[in-house]
């Protein structure tokens, strides 16, 4: 049975909260921080909790390759790197607000992933 407390003024239910995690990826920082600034001041600007942003580990994806396509030659390399940056914002609030602030544009090649918790 709802309690008082669970009533807003009008007399309907509150919205229920959940812990809501944001991943964000990409391999542009700039744009990654960028996104991560915007969504967190979204979000305080609608009073929610924010933890934030917790910078993961980069993943250096390495790949080494020879220069010579038939094998003949001086044996030379070339060396080719990837780095993919992540970062986590957690945020406490109902999941509708969580879709309005997440309706920004996004910065092109950053990839957002959302977990909800009950």
């Amino acid at each position: 049975m709802a309690s008082k407390d669970d009533f807003e003024k009008t007399g309907a239910p509150a919205a229920k909260v959940h812990k809501i995690r944001i991943t964000l990826t990409s391999r542009n920082v700039k744009n990654l921080e960028k996104f991560c600034g915007d969504l967190i001041n979204r979000a305080k600007d609608r009073d929610l909790k924010v933890k934030g942003p917790v910078r993961l580990p980069t993943k250096h994806l390495k790949h080494t390759t020879r220069k010579t396509p038939c094998g003949e030659g001086s044996k030379t390399w070339d060396r080719y790197e990837m780095r993919i940056h992540k970062r986590l914002i957690d945020l406490t609030s109902s999941a509708e607000v969580v879709k309005q602030i997440t309706s920004i544009s996004l910065e092109p090649g950053v990839e957002v992933e959302v977990t909800i918790a009950a």
